[in-house]
């Protein structure tokens, strides 16, 4: 059996669906920490390409004008990376 993943169509960093997961539920501390628990490539060397690839990707769709709601949080998860 072969799940295949049109959304992006291509390969990704390791953690990719679950940063994405993440990003989505950043407006929901309780949500946001079980999906980190739930997925502990998060937070982790190989997952960090895969959540700064996320977060840059939607910070583009911000100056688009869309996830105007996640804006101050991507941003903030943005700046705990550059950290890193």
């Amino acid at each position: 059996m072969s799940i295949l993943d049109w959304e992006g169509w291509g390969r990704a960093p390791e953690g990719f669906d679950a940063a994405m997961l993440d990003a989505y539920s950043l407006l929901q501390e309780n949500v946001a920490a079980r999906v980190r628990d739930v997925f502990p490539v998060l937070g982790s060397p190989a997952g960090l390409a895969a959540e700064a690839t996320v977060c840059a990707q939607l910070l583009q769709t911000v100056s688009r004008g869309d996830n105007l709601t996640l804006e101050d949080q991507l941003r903030h998860w943005s700046e705990g990376l550059r950290r890193r």
